[in-house]
C-alpha cells in the first residue's frame, strides 16, 4: 500500500480498519467457523484489492462500510476491549522500556565521591553547629531537592539525652534507603528517629559518624533539651545514564569514563557497580611517578593526553586535595600494589585497569588491580538528575578554579 501520510482520510480510515479487522482475524482463525472466516477473507481480499488500485473517496467509504458490516457479523467481540487496549500499551511500554535499559541507556547513580570533582557523589553536611542555619520552607526544599538533589533533616530533643544504637540500612520497596536511629532519654525511655532517603553505607564512613551521632573515637554523643539530635543537609550523588550501546560496536578507550560490575574482583564486593576513569588497556603495564602522572609502558601521561586535561591541569606547588583534581597519587597504606614509583601493575590479556579522578580518595586499581573486560556494563554517559547540572558532567575542557 502506498503511504498513508499522501493518502486522502478516507482512504487512510479504511486503510487502518482493513489493518486492524485483519490482525483480529489472525486472532481468532480458530475460533470462527469455516463459512464465516471464507466471508471475512473474501470482504478483506476486495478492500485490498481496492486499496491497492487507488480507490478514490467514494470507494473507499463502500468497502470501510462493508468491512464494518463483516465485522460484526463473523467475528466475535473482545470483551473488556477498551481494558485489554490499555494492557497492551502499558506491556508494549515495558517491552520498550527495559529494552532501552538492556542495550542502550541504563540509569545509575554515583555513590561515592571517587570521581569528583568530575562526577560528584552523596555528600553529607553536618550543620548541628551553625548557629546560622535555619530550616528553609516546605517550598525551598523542594526547590534545593530539584535543582541541586539536597535532601534536608532535623530532629530536636524533647529532653536530654544520647545517642543509644544505630539499626542497619533497609531499603524500602527496594530502592528507597531508611535508617533508623535511637536514642535515650534522661528519664531512661528510648525513641527512633527515622531517616528516609539515608545515603548508603561504605565500609569506611558509616552514616553515624557522616552525621556526628558518633565521634571518630566510637564515644557516643550526647545532647540537651531543645537542642537538634540530627541537623544535616544530603546532597544526593549524580544521576546519569550509561551508555551502552557504544561499545558493542568498539573496545573501551583510555581515558573514558567506565561502568564495569565488581564480580571477580576479591577486594571489594561482589554484587556493586563501580564508575571510574579508564587508565590501563590489555597488555600494558601501568606506574605512578613522584610528580603524580601515570606511565603506560614508561610513556608518561599529561595534560595532552585526550580526556586527561583536567585530571593532569593541577598546579604542581600545591599538595593533593580531597576532591580536587591533583593527579594519580602512589599510595603509602599496606593494601596498595603502587606505593612506588618503581612499583608496576601489569594488565592483563582482555583486562583493564580504572583509577578515581578524586585519587586522594578513591579505592581503585592501585589496590586491587586489573579486572575482566566482560565486567565493563559500558561509560558515563549524560547527568539527568540533579537539574543544575543536567547534561554531559564528565568535561574534558580545563577548569579554571581547579588551580
Amino acid at each position: 500500500m502506498k503511504l498513508r501520510w499522501f493518502q486522502p482520510r478516507k482512504v487512510r480510515q479504511t486503510s487502518e480498519l482493513y489493518e486492524h479487522l485483519l490482525k483480529m482475524r489472525n486472532a481468532q482463525r480458530d475460533l470462527l467457523p469455516a463459512p464465516d472466516l471464507a466471508s471475512l477473507d473474501a470482504t478483506l481480499r476486495e478492500t485490498k484489492a481496492a486499496l491497492d488500485a487507488s480507490a478514490d473517496d467514494d470507494t473507499a467509504g463502500r468497502r470501510a462500510a462493508e468491512l464494518a458490516g463483516a465485522a460484526q457479523l463473523w467475528l466475535k467481540p473482545y470483551p473488556n476491549a477498551e481494558w485489554r487496549d490499555q494492557v497492551e500499551v502499558f506491556l508494549v511500554a515495558i517491552v520498550v522500556a527495559m529494552s532501552i535499559r538492556t542495550f542502550f541507556l541504563q540509569p545509575f547513580k554515583i555513590p561515592t565521591g571517587s570521581m569528583q570533582p568530575t562526577l560528584f557523589g552523596v555528600t553529607v553536611k553536618d550543620l548541628r553547629d551553625d548557629p546560622a542555619f535555619a530550616m528553609p520552607p516546605l517550598l525551598t526544599r523542594l526547590f534545593d531537592l530539584v535543582a541541586q538533589g539536597a535532601v534536608y533533616h532535623q530532629a530536636i530533643a524533647r529532653d536530654d539525652g544520647e545517642f543509644d544504637h544505630a539499626e542497619p540500612l533497609m531499603h524500602f520497596l527496594r530502592f528507597i534507603n531508611k535508617q533508623t536511629f535511637w536514642v535515650r532519654y534522661r528519664d531512661g525511655a528510648t525513641a527512633p528517629i527515622t531517616v528516609w532517603g539515608a545515603p548508603d553505607e561504605t565500609p569506611f564512613d558509616l552514616f553515624e559518624h557522616r552525621v556526628g551521632l558518633v565521634d571518630q573515637f566510637n564515644l557516643h554523643n550526647t545532647f540537651r533539651k531543645g537542642e537538634p539530635i540530627i541537623q544535616f543537609v544530603e546532597t544526593t550523588g549524580d544521576h546519569l545514564f550509561v551508555d551502552r550501546f557504544t561499545y558493542n560496536f568498539r573496545r573501551p578507550r583510555r581515558g573514558e569514563i567506565i561502568v564495569f560490575k565488581t564480580r571477580d574482583i576479591p577486594q571489594i564486593g561482589q554484587d556493586q557497580f563501580y564508575i571510574k576513569r579508564l587508565i590501563g588497556l590489555p597488555g600494558e603495564t601501568v606506574s605512578i611517578g613522584r610528580d603524580r602522572h601515570v606511565r603506560i609502558n614508561g610513556r608518561r601521561l599529561d595534560s595532552s593526553t585526550p580526556h586527561f586535561q583536567n585530571v593532569y591541569g593541577f598546579d604542581p606547588d600545591l599538595p593533593p586535595r580531597d576532591s580536587q583534581y591533583s593527579g594519580h597519587l602512589l599510595q603509602q597504606d599496606s593494601h596498595s600494589r603502587l606505593k612506588t614509583s618503581r612499583d608496576k601493575l601489569e594488565v592483563g590479556d582482555k583486562r583493564y585497569a580504572v583509577f578515581g579522578d578524586n585519587t586522594a580518595n578513591s579505592w581503585d586499581s592501585r589496590y586491587w588491580g586489573d579486572f575482566p573486560q566482560k565486567n565493563i556494563i559500558g561509560k558515563a554517559g549524560f547527568i539527568y538528575w540533579p537539574f543544575q547540572r543536567f547534561g554531559f558532567g564528565q568535561r574534558d575542557t580545563p577548569l579554571k578554579s581547579n588551580n
